[in-house]
């Protein structure tokens, strides 16, 4: 694939199917959305990031217009400049949990925190959506079974 150029049909189901459907950031469904989500060059082409599925990731819109060419954010606790998370080189679990209600995203690390602050995880109309999908038994996903309970 050409630096820069379309991203085929083929490659964009393979981020689809290795997100297993989820945003990577949000971790939102886009099963139940009424806009597809859109694929995210985790390091910017801007940043000498390529159109290879090593660098591209599932994003809800809004996770990606927030994110843009971003790499790096404040940590709100430190104050340090920190990497955002990386869906290709760093695992969720790591850097997130569920609140014990399983509506907010907590950053467990600087990356989380950071992440968390700069894409604005825990926006009211996420938040919403959060609620309802638990409601009828769609939220967490699967792949995010609650964890240890935290408070927000």
């Amino acid at each position: 694939m050409a630096l820069g150029g379309k991203i085929r049909s083929a490659t964009r189901q393979a981020v689809r199917q290795r997100a297993a459907e989820l945003c990577e950031y949000c971790h939102t469904s886009e099963r139940w959305q009424y806009v597809s989500f859109t694929i995210d060059h985790v390091i910017p082409l801007s940043k000498g990031g390529t159109d290879g599925l090593e660098n591209l990731a599932l994003s809800c819109f809004h996770c990606n217009r927030k994110k843009g060419s971003r790499t790096k954010a404040m940590d709100p606790v430190t104050a340090e400049e920190v990497f955002l998370y990386n869906p290709r080189n760093d695992n969720w679990q790591d850097h997130f949990i569920w609140s014990s209600d399983g509506l907010r995203i907590v950053g467990t690390t600087a990356i989380g925190r950071a992440t968390v602050a700069a894409l604005d995880l825990n926006r009211e109309r996420i938040l919403n959506i959060r609620s309802a999908d638990r409601s009828v038994g769609r939220h967490p996903p699967v792949q995010d079974p609650l964890q240890k309970e935290q408070r927000t």
